[in-house]
């Protein structure tokens, strides 16, 4: 495992933090969309996908570049830095991951085709595992149910659901007869979740019937959301940092307060260590078996609430200017907490890793067995 960014990847970095400080800062971009229920810019999706960020895990048979979660992680650790708002996790990481995990070539080739050149947004809505009753109807299949929480259903046209007796993997058009989504209010704006509801809508199957495994999907979307964090994290942190070398108080920098300083190597440690775990999940994600993968999922997400902390402690660097509307600090600190809340706060996810590490509820290679 190599923890360094080759050259190819530098330049995907790169490339990807000019755009978006080019084309979607948060000043003019990223407020912008606070209150859009799609959150996403056409001109600016656009420009993601030429960049092939859309494609990066798509296979190179449908357009794709046919990288690993690691490429995918850059360009998400770099969107997390600008709080981009758009659909980039649903589309580029989730709905690829769920197609090429969970059906057959021929039958997702359109959809990830779609996805790769840009012109599909789709959003997945069972990352809580809920299923929908799924009917057999004249002319194919219906769905009926009712989902809570799915991410950027306003900006896709696509929506991967799981229909149920037996399970399958469904796609349903936005747009479809039966359809409606309802915003559901959250604490960070720039991440649009829906209430959505199907009545009776037409959907094609994807996937055989049967049990579906949808963990390693879910696992996936965790590992990346936790590279997203921890952009914002390390975002965050620096502006603290640059304001706490140049705000003075008593005729000097507050950054020579021993108070101060404290916060700033508290926000060091913690991005340093979630750095740490956030490379080897986005590496185990496509080199090691689904125990290690889902151990280092468990691992991001149990950690996500310390990386929240970073939020916090900005804020208290910043002080009274940290509060305000205008200010970036509170953007930041809501990104982390909804990564932190992101399928339930951080305590189940401890719990499950502590009852691995004590081999009352872990069998897997790492536990020496």
């Amino acid at each position: 495992m190599n923890l360094e960014l080759d050259d190819e990847q530098l330049a995907l970095r790169d490339t990807t933090r000019r755009f978006l400080a080019e084309k979607a800062p948060i000043a003019g971009h990223v407020r912008a969309l606070l209150d859009d229920p799609a959150g996403v810019d056409g001109t600016v999706w656009r420009g993601l996908a030429d960049l092939g960020t859309t494609g990066l895990l798509v296979p190179e048979e449908h357009g794709g570049a046919e990288m690993t979660m690691v490429e995918a992680g850059v360009v998400a650790e770099e969107l997390g830095a600008a709080l981009h708002p758009g659909p980039w996790l649903s589309t580029a990481v989730a709905a690829p991951r769920a197609l090429t995990r969970l059906c057959k070539k021929d039958v997702a080739a359109p959809l990830l085709a779609g996805i790769a050149d840009g012109t599909t947004i789709a959003a997945v809505g069972f990352l809580d595992r809920v299923t929908v009753s799924a009917e057999a109807a004249d002319d194919g299949v219906v769905l009926r149910g009712e989902l809570c929480g799915v991410s950027d259903v306003a900006a896709a046209g696509t929506l991967l659901v799981l229909g149920d007796d037996p399970v399958a993997l469904y796609a349903v058009d936005t747009d479809a007869p039966g359809f409606t989504a309802q915003p559901e209010p959250g604490i960070d704006q720039t991440r649009k979740r829906f209430r959505v509801s199907l009545a009776g809508t037409p959907a094609q199957r994807l996937s055989g019937a049967g049990s579906l495994e949808v963990g390693p999907v879910i696992d996936d979307v965790l590992i990346a959301t936790a590279a997203d964090a921890l952009g914002a994290a390390r975002a965050v942190m620096g502006l603290a940092v640059e304001y706490a070398k140049v705000r003075k108080q008593f005729g000097q920098a507050i950054g020579s307060f021993q108070a101060v300083q404290h916060l700033c190597v508290d926000m060091y440690e913690t991005v340093e260590l979630a750095r740490s775990g956030v490379i080897h999940a986005l590496w185990a994600a496509d080199a090691e078996s689904d125990a290690e993968r889902h151990l280092a999922a468990l691992r991001a997400k149990a950690f996500s609430g310390r990386l929240a902390s970073v939020g916090d402690n900005a804020i208290q660097v910043f002080g009274g200017i940290g509060y305000t509307w205008e200010h970036d600090a509170h953007l930041y600190l809501k990104r982390l907490l909804s990564w932190s809340e992101l399928l339930g706060g951080p305590d189940p996810y401890l719990t499950e890793l502590g009852a691995g590490l004590t081999n009352r509820g872990w069998n897997g290679p790492w536990l020496g067995i």
